[in-house]
């Protein structure tokens, strides 16, 4: 549109006005299209492939709901890991990753620290989960449940907090 002069410009564009229904009858609007404010605009349908991913983790979802009776029933109550400390220090160090990413994002106002709170949060309970549910019934179950009371959970709460305020600001 540049280089045309405001006049021209009114004439090819097309005007939408947002008002309430007595605003439609008001001197100035004979031209312009009129939308109501309680006329909810519908939300796109989603493409078809979306649509069949969706459907497909649905379906994968369903699937794993035996396998749950398999593995609650075919494990063995005790088992012994060769990468133990691996396991523990690499959860953690995604844990430690995800909290400065999300620290970062946010402080800048950057709106993707969205997806690292969620993440997160993610990864934060399901350490307090194995945490307590892999101790051994002494004191490392008590440092497990302090752990997690204490630090895990509530920052678990707070990355997730984070995430849905993100959401729901941008929907």
């Amino acid at each position: 549109m540049k280089g045309r002069a405001d006049g021209e410009r009114g004439k090819t564009m097309r005007q939408l006005v947002s008002c309430d229904d007595e605003l439609a009858t008001a001197e100035g609007f004979g031209r312009a299209e009129v939308i109501p404010r309680h006329e909810a605009a519908e939300e796109p349908r989603p493409a078809r492939g979306m649509r069949r991913a969706g459907w497909l983790l649905v379906a994968c979802g369903l699937a794993l709901v035996p396998w749950l009776y398999v593995l609650a029933t075919g494990l063995p109550a005790t088992a012994t890991a060769a990468h133990w400390p691996v396991a523990w220090v690499g959860l953690d160090a995604l844990e430690a990753l995800g909290l400065i990413a999300t620290g970062l994002l946010a402080a800048r106002g950057d709106r993707r620290h969205a997806l690292a709170a969620a993440a997160t949060a993610t990864l934060l309970v399901v350490d307090a989960w194995f945490d307590t549910t892999t101790a051994a019934p002494s004191g490392d179950l008590a440092t497990a449940v302090v752990m997690a009371l204490g630090a895990e959970l509530p920052l678990a709460a707070l990355c997730g907090r984070l995430a849905l305020r993100a959401l729901s600001r941008h929907a």
